[in-house]
Order: structure tokens, then C-alpha cells, then sequence
């Protein structure tokens, strides 16, 4: 178990990388950039390590990542782990049998979507992502995932935005959430 001070020291590091950029994708959204995070191999580091800290002691079948960002949390992830990855995405970008979810977000509505064939019945998933915000997408990925007979083990977030409360909305509904950086 790490001591507390590095978790903190990690934390501090991740959040100094963050950029903010205002009125991005619409004007009133301030947009949380980890960009910075992901070019810097110290952060990577950081981020397996804390998420294994985290989560390394479940049970975990497989990494699920929602598009895009949360794609490379979720193979940095399934490589720390030592497990397959699952592919979160919009309508329309997986061939083959899909499942939809229909989901609300920030600033706006969207469908979610994965392969029929992702997972078996009992398969426990981690589910990670960049942002925490409203908490519609994460929700409507793990309707997805129990939708097909799994169970979802957790979330793994960079960056939660708590005044929206996503958050609290997960942890309601009984998941675990665990977000490096929260504002």
C-alpha cells in the first residue's frame, strides 16, 4: 500500500498537468484537458500505479474504456492489470452484434454502444474514462456492461467534476468511484 503522501504527491503532480480551457466544446464549459497528462510518462506511471493501488486487490476480468480518452486509460490500465480491454464507443463505430444505451451528458443527448460479444455472464468489469461530469456516460456504460450478464467492479476516473455530481449519482446506484483529481 502506498503511503499517503505519495498518493497525494501523485495527485498534486496529475492535477498540474491539466489544463483548462473556457467556453470549449460551447460557450459556459470549462473544459478540463489531460492531454498534457498522457504526453508525459511520469504521469502514466502514475496513473497504473494508483489505479492499481486502488482496484488491484478485485477481481477484474477485463478494462472497459469509453470513447476516446478513456481508450488510453483503459489499455494503460488492462497492460497494469494484466487484462484484455473493452471498446466503449459511439453508435455506429463497431461492426458486428451491438447493444445500445441511450445516455445524457453535459451538454446534450448521445447513444452509447458495444460488441454483443464483449464479455460472458459474471465477467467483472473496470470500467475507466477521463472525466467524471453528470455521470450519463459512466452510467450508461454500466448498463451496457450488465446488460450482457456483467458486473461492473468499478470506475477508474482522471478527473471528476463533483459540483455536477456525478459522483454521487454512481455511488447511489452502489458502484465504487475512484477519481485521481476532483474539482
Amino acid at each position: 500500500m502506498y503511503a499517503k503522501n505519495f498518493v497525494q504527491a501523485s495527485t498534486n503532480y496529475i492535477q498540474n498537468l491539466i489544463r483548462d480551457y473556457a467556453d470549449f466544446p460551447k460557450q459556459g464549459i470549462l473544459f478540463r484537458d489531460i492531454t498534457p497528462v498522457f504526453r508525459d510518462v511520469k504521469s502514466f506511471n502514475m496513473l497504473g500505479d494508483y489505479f492499481y493501488e486502488k482496484f488491484g486487490n478485485l477481481k477484474i476480468d477485463y478494462i472497459a474504456g469509453i470513447e476516446a480518452r478513456g481508450f488510453i486509460l483503459a489499455t494503460l490500465l488492462g497492460l497494469r492489470f494484466n487484462r484484455g480491454v473493452i471498446m466503449i464507443r459511439k453508435a455506429g463505430k463497431l461492426p458486428g452484434s451491438t447493444i445500445k444505451q441511450d445516455y445524457s451528458i453535459e451538454y446534450g443527448t448521445a447513444v452509447m454502444e458495444m460488441q454483443s460479444d464483449s464479455l460472458k455472464k459474471g465477467d467483472n468489469i473496470l470500467i475507466a474514462d477521463d472525466l467524471l461530469a453528470t455521470g450519463g456516460t459512466a452510467k450508461a456504460a454500466a448498463k451496457l456492461i450488465e446488460e450482457l450478464g456483467g458486473s461492473v467492479s468499478g470506475f477508474a476516473m482522471i478527473v471528476e467534476l463533483s459540483s455536477l455530481g456525478g459522483g454521487a449519482l454512481l455511488q447511489s446506484k452502489g458502484y465504487s468511484v475512484c477519481s485521481m483529481v476532483t474539482y
